[in-house]
């Protein structure tokens, strides 16, 4: 991709494209993927990209998602007109185009063609004992908590799902699923798997956000007993163990604006209350969600005006 005459948000891009994509592809096969989030047929697609990216990682296939609206300047380059839009591209050209390839039985068929014409390096699985290649590892967490992040967490659980059978040892896959399915509502199979894994992942420290989010779900509680603790919070703006309760059994039930909101009024109110047990489970909180995450950034920032002014 030519980058002379280009200004800097261009040269930026150029930059970004030949980092995730160009230099990957001298030696993989990646899958590059044009989307957007309002577009539906992308949604219906990306998991399918997804499961079979991962499935053929072995044989040096890696996938690279690139939203058009955030990268107009790539898009415009190859001449996306609709979405989704998927190529094939090796040693940084376009060598196939995928788009028509809509089912898992299509999209295989369509990489084993490619796959058996161009000099594709496989990944480590010839090399380690059929193990993934640590860096594929951390591109699918990677996406997974993305996902996760963006709200769809019945599918971060099944990307996650998948990276664990890759690398059963991948601390950061475990505590990912775990912490998915608390999100999505399945406790208690989190609860389950959680309860399945060998002691020494159990007690890894990466497993500390998946334990926090297992212990406030723990506190999840039917609508009506939420729709109650919601009215007694609002009738009793003082009542710190009601607004305590409410906050609790809010974010237990996926409800995490008003629990946040309700443990922020109470630190403004009164820090110190009950040793400090609004900030601790806010921060419990903080730490189950990701502290990356930007719901979590945002209200990190408006922790810190509370106690900083």
């Amino acid at each position: 991709m030519a980058s002379m005459g280009l200004n800097l948000d261009e040269q930026k891009a150029v930059d970004r494209f030949r980092t995730n994509v160009v230099e990957p592809s001298m030696t993989q096969l990646v899958i590059l993927d044009f989307w957007a989030e309002w577009c539906g047929p992308c949604k219906a697609l990306t998991p399918v990209l997804e499961k079979v990216s991962a499935e053929y990682a072995d044989k040096g296939v890696v996938l690279v998602k690139v939203n058009v609206d955030e990268e107009k300047f790539i898009a415009a380059q190859f001449q996306v007109r609709s979405i989704p839009t998927v190529y094939a591209m090796f040693q940084g050209q376009p060598v196939a185009e995928l788009t028509q390839a809509r089912t898992e039985t299509q999209l295989k068929q369509m990489l084993d063609q490619i796959l058996a014409q161009l000099p594709v390096q496989p990944g480590a699985g010839g090399a380690n004992g059929g193990q993934q290649p640590q860096q594929d590892i951390g591109q699918f967490v990677d996406m997974a908590e993305q996902v996760l992040a963006d709200g769809d967490a019945a599918r971060a659980a099944t990307i996650f799902a998948q990276v664990v059978e890759m690398a059963p040892d991948n601390v950061a896959a475990h505590s990912g699923l775990v912490r998915a399915l608390v999100a999505a509502g399945e406790a208690v199979q989190a609860q389950q798997i959680f309860d399945a894994l060998e002691p020494t992942i159990q007690q890894d420290a990466a497993m500390a956000p998946a334990k926090s989010a297992l212990e406030l779900a723990a506190n999840q509680v039917d609508d009506s007993e939420l729709a109650a603790l919601r009215e007694a919070a609002a009738a009793r703006p003082d009542d710190m163990e009601a607004q305590f309760a409410f906050a609790e059994a809010a974010f237990a039930s996926g409800a995490r604006d008003d629990a946040a909101d309700a443990l922020l009024a109470m630190i403004a109110r009164d820090i110190e209350w009950n040793e400090g047990a609004a900030k601790a489970r806010l921060l419990q909180i903080f730490e189950a969600v990701g502290l990356e995450d930007e719901w979590v950034v945002a209200r990190r920032r408006r922790l810190s005006q509370i106690l900083f002014g």
